[in-house]
């Protein structure tokens, strides 16, 4: 039978486990340890759905020199940082955290060809023009509603590809009228969620 004392030094304990978070650092050497080879050597490295959550993108990212693509996708980060190190990667996926501003990405300017940060709550794009090598944009069922953000889209000179759906952008008008628009702000686009633009016969986009 319980006692009040065993339920007050259960709900205590259980406090203590939410709180817990798992450090980049500690996932990395879980890492090694699964992979039997140092982090700092890879090309890729996974650290996704750690357990505890990881919460903070800390200076131990700085080891990956090597990693050309990093995923830390389903955690509970909050924060883009600590990038810089990364002087290779050319693939970030940061889809399923709480990520809400693209601020932090300036690091790996030179080199990111792929950024994956589909459900966050990303409302504004701003610090996206700094990715002058992207390529492709993975960011469906975020936040963003107006035009005004999409268009910073637009200083990207190499996006060919964008996954976009399920923002609040996409529910103010029909999807005909949405793709049309999107594929005009962004005449180099390739293809849009999913399904390739096609081009009109004086070669804009529809």
């Amino acid at each position: 039978m319980s006692t009040e004392g065993d339920v007050i030094h259960l709900l205590f304990t259980q406090g203590k486990v939410e709180a817990q978070e798992t450090t980049v650092k500690q996932a990395l050497a879980k890492w090694e340890t699964l992979h039997k080879q140092k982090a700092s050597e890879a090309l890729e490295v996974n650290i996704y759905g750690q357990t505890p959550f990881i919460k903070k993108m800390d200076t131990s990212l700085s080891t990956l020199q090597k990693c050309e693509k990093l995923s830390l996708s389903t955690n509970q980060i909050k924060n883009i940082a600590n990038l810089q190190g990364l002087k290779n990667l050319k693939i970030l996926s940061l889809g399923r955290n709480l990520i809400v501003s693209l601020n932090g990405l300036a690091p790996v300017a030179d080199t990111l060809e792929q950024l994956w940060i589909s459900y966050n709550a990303i409302m504004k794009l701003t610090g996206i023009g700094v990715l002058k090598n992207l390529k492709v944009l993975y960011m469906c069922h975020n936040k963003v509603k107006d035009w005004v953000e999409f268009d910073k889209l637009s200083s990207l000179p190499l996006l060919e590809e964008l996954l976009f759906h399920g923002n609040p952008l996409e529910k103010t008008m029909d999807k005909e009228t949405y793709r049309s628009e999107a594929a005009k702000k962004l005449p180099r686009l390739r293809k849009l969620d999913g399904l390739p633009i096609i081009a009109d016969d004086d070669g804009s986009n529809m």
